[in-house]
């Protein structure tokens, strides 16, 4: 394969910017080159809010999760009071990873070498026989200029988000269109755990799954038992700032024989009776929302042909999550795994596509792409951007 030099991208690149009737998709570059992909780390994922985790993998306060992101040692902690934090997962003392494994601590977090500890806060507490042999102060280390590093961070729809570079507008600025449009499921979620968090590894850029997401168009085509009741005809478009997606206006809420469903969100108004919505968060968040059930996506690029999905499945009430709703939501959880397994070869065969010189980012149907093509301006324009 011809390897597109910098400034071929960016001239194809422009060309993802015109309107969709004109334009070309993301040139093959930035799905198999290693320079593009660099760059997409630093200014798709490094300057602008992006997901690590969902809330729910630290459901109670004293819990932490490891995570690696952009190849940066973090970890996610719930505090005393419910908020979740993250932090730099790095001893201040000689740079020893602090959290190895997701667990409950039973106390301060404390470094596994030579134990100095660290409040909830991050805040340094303790450092033993940093003084001698019992005695664990001394006057070179001044505690209260000594903390972990903080990560700027917000949880919204049970996903955990951070800006790495500190320079992002606010998170309620940054998802104000999607957070707008959604006003309505702005209230507790509940996600049971095991049961409805399952991943997917896929061997794709992490790009072709958002805009495989964005969709409805391949519904006829590769979810059959999914067409069958939600027709491509009952979808419509989504295009929201920084957002895109489709929704539908027959969705129907799981029942039992026995007549039994979940619990529905709060107060909704009569379009959700029916209807539901799919919607991509850029860069690597996939939402769905139902009247009794949500789920996220978080999309986690391993390389440039590699992507790690996660999704977790959170319901409108805690009597959902509950022993009594466990067969339903065994049932549900197939059923999601099922639709997003119909997808793999979908995405694994467009990237396996963008090895072929003669393919130059494709065409859009003006009718129907509408919602890929605006993920491929908002990739386009910021990989454009030398600084935000």
């Amino acid at each position: 394969m011809v390897r597109t030099s910098f400034i071929e991208q960016n001239s194809l690149l422009q060309k993802v910017l015109a309107p969709i009737e004109q334009a070309s998709g993301l040139p093959n570059s930035c799905y198999v080159d290693a320079a593009s992909f660099q760059l997409e780390q630093e200014r798709l994922f490094a300057r602008q809010w992006a997901a690590i985790g969902f809330a729910s993998d630290v459901p109670e306060p004293g819990c932490v999760w490891p995570v690696s992101f952009l190849d940066r040692p973090l970890f996610m902690l719930r505090d005393r009071a419910g908020e979740v934090r993250v932090f730099d997962n790095v001893c201040q003392h000689r740079g020893m990873i602090l959290i190895a494994e997701p667990k409950k601590l039973a106390g301060p977090i404390t470094c596994p070498y030579h134990a100095w500890a660290y409040d909830e806060t991050g805040q340094l507490r303790a450092t033993p026989h940093a003084g001698g042999p019992d005695i664990h102060q001394h006057s070179s280390l001044d505690s209260t200029d000594i903390s972990l590093g903080r990560v700027r961070s917000a949880v919204w729809q049970n996903v955990v988000w951070v800006n790495m570079s500190g320079t992002a507008p606010d998170f309620d600025e940054f998802a104000a269109g999607l957070k707008a449009r959604w006003a309505e499921f702005e209230q507790p979620g509940f996600c049971s755990g095991a049961d409805s968090i399952f991943e997917l590894e896929v061997a794709c850029n992490w790009k072709l799954a958002v805009e495989n997401y964005c969709e409805a168009y391949h519904l006829p085509f590769i979810h059959p038992d999914l067409n069958s009741y939600s027709k491509l005809s009952d979808h419509y478009n989504i295009l929201e700032a920084g957002c895109a997606g489709q929704g539908t206006k027959v969705y129907n809420p799981q029942i039992t024989a026995d007549g039994r469903r979940f619990d529905d969100f709060a107060n909704l108004s009569e379009k959700w009776d029916s209807g539901a919505e799919y919607c991509a968060l850029f860069p690597n968040v996939l939402y769905g929302v139902h009247r009794d059930h949500s789920f996220a996506i978080i999309l986690i690029p391993q390389g440039q042909q590699k992507t790690l999905e996660r999704v977790a499945i959170s319901y409108a009430s805690s009597a959902s999550t509950g022993p009594d709703f466990a067969p339903m939501r065994q049932t549900n959880s197939a059923m999601w795994k099922q639709v997003f397994e119909e997808d793999i070869s979908v995405v694994e065969g467009m990237q396996k596509g963008r090895f072929a010189d003669s393919f130059d980012g494709g065409r859009f149907s003006a009718v129907m792409d509408a919602p890929t093509h605006h993920f491929h301006r908002w990739a386009a324009a910021h990989l454009l951007a030398e600084a935000d």
